[in-house]
């Protein structure tokens, strides 16, 4: 039983095992520091939620669209094969030949308790017009077409948003728009208003001068994080300018020119109805309207919790390079470890992550970075000189932790060459692994300890 116990307490093998052991039981922690950072981004996600349900939501621009009612007959058949007529009435859209947006988005900082939330306020110009609706094509007659009860509809994904009165200029005369929408067969939520569009005689023309159907308004409205518009004009020309000077471009069209410095960003989309799947006028609904949606989104370049996920995801590899250096100081060096202090130092690597959570809520991520890593190298380097009991090799140890922090730190910042990084520096690792342990004999036991 004594060269059993000898064996278990020297043996290179049993210390690896060991060693392999350890490393899986703080996966636990590990998995709970992940859940936590889960935990932080689901409190901030709520308090964004929570600003943006009374200041404004994302804010999808959608409009204008032209609607008119109709007149359909269908028949309906009673048991005796007789019919009768039945009078239904549907809805035809015409959508904008042009439709020209522009203005300022003007971002805020708003704070719930630690968490920033961007919002904003927005003011935009639209103007556009569109062609004389022409329903031969669909073979309808004009005395089943109602032309009184035309509307334009304007659509916007939160209303709430709203700042002002809306008030469409319809080639000359104003209307005021009123909450809701007839039909929901382009728009669900917006607001709309009855305008004249049947012309007296062929020959009348409005106040340009052309028989085309001209508009123009004013929207001004809240919203937060992001803002999109729907190109519903033949062609659509959006061109937006603000302060903030961290944006990004997304949905299915990015823009044509956009310029972003210190002072801001302006941008600007051209869009054509050819490149979208829905034509300029149909009856009821119809498909890939949302889908075709593009805008600018208002983003904050440093989010703690992205990088801190980022590094916890290498956990796992730092606390198995820490462990092999150990490992290698007590082979090389006849130094004991126990198994305990494998695990106290493994849990300071672990409280590591917690800590630079907790301060990167309240200081700048690199700052944060930068504390813990010296507080956790100062703790282990400490730690290790209590039973190495030697300078020079405390020295070394505190100078290798600091490279692996270093490393670590290099990766979570290069996003783009993360994995090169990742990869390069682990050949390194097992180049300086296969050197350290060329003259190591796995077989034999450590026999000598001090």
């Amino acid at each position: 039983m004594s060269k059993v116990n000898n064996w278990l307490k020297n043996s290179i093998t049993v210390k690896l095992l060991t060693i392999g052991i350890l490393l899986l039981f703080l996966l636990i922690p590990v998995s709970m520091v992940k859940d936590l950072i889960r935990e932080r981004e689901y409190r901030q996600e709520e308090a964004i939620r929570e600003v943006s349900s009374k200041w404004g939501e994302d804010q999808t621009v959608f409009g204008l669209v032209l609607t008119i009612p109709y007149n359909t007959y269908n028949k309906v058949f009673d048991k005796d094969d007789t019919f009768k007529l039945v009078q239904t009435r549907e809805y035809a859209h015409f959508l904008p030949n042009e439709l020209n947006i522009g203005g300022e988005v003007l971002p805020e900082m708003r704070y719930r308790g630690i968490y920033e939330v961007i919002v904003y306020n927005s003011n935009l110009s639209m103007s556009g017009n569109f062609s004389n609706p022409n329903f031969e094509e669909w073979k309808i007659d004009d005395k089943d077409v109602i032309w009184d009860d035309a509307f334009i509809s304007l659509g916007l994904s939160d209303l709430r948003g709203i700042q002002e009165g809306v008030s469409l200029n319809w080639n000359g005369e104003l209307f005021e728009f009123k909450p809701g929408i007839e039909t929901s067969d382009v728009i669900n939520n917006g607001i709309s208003c009855r305008v004249p569009v049947k012309l007296e005689s062929e020959t009348q023309l409005n106040v340009e001068g052309t028989s085309d159907l001209n508009f123009s308004l004013q929207l001004d409205f809240n919203g937060s994080s992001s803002l999109n518009f729907i190109p519903l004009g033949k062609s659509t020309n959006v061109s937006l300018s603000s302060t903030w000077k961290h944006p990004s471009f997304d949905g299915a069209f990015l823009p044509d020119v956009r310029e972003i410095s210190d002072d801001g960003f302006t941008t600007s989309w051209n869009v054509l109805h050819l490149n979208r799947p829905y034509p300029q006028s149909f009856r009821g609904a119809t498909h890939g309207i949302y889908e075709s949606s593009f805008g600018v989104k208002l983003i904050v370049p440093v989010d703690e919790y992205l990088k801190s996920m980022r590094s916890a995801k290498y956990a796992s590899m730092f606390i198995a390079l820490t462990f092999l250096l150990f490992f290698f100081v007590q082979i090389l060096n006849n130094v004991r470890i126990h198994s305990i202090q494998y695990i106290i130092v493994g849990l300071a690597l672990c409280v590591f992550y917690t800590l630079l959570i907790a301060l990167s809520e309240h200081i700048p991520f690199n700052i944060s970075y930068l504390i813990s890593s010296i507080s956790i190298i100062s703790m282990i380097t400490m730690y290790a000189h209590s039973f190495a009991k030697n300078s020079r090799l405390t020295k070394v140890i505190c100078g290798i932790l600091t490279l692996l922090y270093l490393f670590i730190y290099s990766i979570i910042q290069m996003q783009d060459y993360a994995l090169l990084m990742g990869s390069v520096g682990l050949l390194l690792v097992l180049g300086v692994v296969m050197f350290l342990s060329r003259k190591i004999d796995w077989y034999a036991d450590q026999t000598k300890e001090s």
